[in-house]
């Protein structure tokens, strides 16, 4: 076990880099999950830290609890710590992860695009629902909040171990799908429910969710099988994207043509 007192230390700056710069993961090829939730669902899905790092309140609370090879045990002061942390409410350990390489696009897989989402509490809560519903593979679009994102990864809930993410993609890139592109269309989509009473859904397909203002850009909404909207009995003008992606998700998951 490492003991680090100096935030001078290089260790403690990488760390705050992590931490807090929301594109660091692409130069450094590592990311930060902070918080038991998230380390503990990588764990479970077998995917290794490189280090984890532990106040050292935490330590003595926890530490009997946690698995980890003591040789990647790092702790530190709790000042420390809460210094490095992005969160407002630090949560006293994490983990850093090395960023593994997602297999080759499946043109075959059941799947979300993510078209320039911008709102990265609206990604991660998208890649949830993926992971909950059953859509392995998810294709984010140059212009969409980073994947692996401190904020994203928060959101997420540990949605990522379970995905296959593919990020700054082009929309060449999705004509390498080979099923049925679905697109989210606010004025004139058809009713998904209507879609759904005629059985007019793919049973595997790509669901394409698109910017927060402008939606789906016209390329991919010109290259889509169907074009659906969800219908607002209450009277708003539109769903915030992570809900919409939800219900189209679900509707996927559960509809048998």
């Amino acid at each position: 076990m490492k003991h680090i007192a100096s935030r001078e230390n290089p260790l403690v700056k990488f760390l705050t880099r992590l931490s807090r710069q929301t594109t660091s993961y692409r130069r450094e090829s590592q990311y930060w999950l902070e918080g038991d939730h998230l380390c503990r669902a990588a764990l479970l899905q077998g995917v290794q830290p490189r280090l984890a790092v532990f106040s050292e309140s935490c330590w003595h609370q926890q530490g009997e609890t946690w698995n980890v090879p003591p040789d990647l045990l790092v702790l530190l002061p709790d000042p420390l710590f809460a210094q490095i942390s992005g969160l407002r409410s630090p949560a006293a350990m994490g983990f850093v992860m090395d960023q593994t390489l997602s297999p080759p696009i499946d043109p075959y897989l059941q799947s979300l695009v993510l078209d320039r989402v911008q709102d990265a509490g609206n990604v991660g809560s998208m890649l949830r629902s993926a992971a909950a519903f059953g859509f392995r593979q998810v294709l984010s679009l140059q212009g969409t909040a980073s994947l692996w994102s401190p904020k994203v990864l928060r959101s997420a809930m540990g949605a990522h171990f379970s995905l296959q993410l593919h990020e700054g993609l082009t929309e060449k890139d999705i004509d390498r799908l080979q099923v049925p592109l679905v697109v989210t269309a606010v004025h004139d989509g058809t009713f998904l429910h209507q879609l759904l009473a005629r059985s007019g859904l793919p049973a595997v397909c790509a669901w394409v969710m698109g910017h927060e203002g402008q939606g789906v850009s016209p390329t991919l909404i010109a290259r889509a099988h169907h074009r659906v909207r969800i219908a607002q009995p209450g009277g708003e003008e539109s769903l915030n994207v992570a809900a919409a992606a939800a219900i189209c998700l679900h509707a996927s998951a559960t509809f048998k043509p």
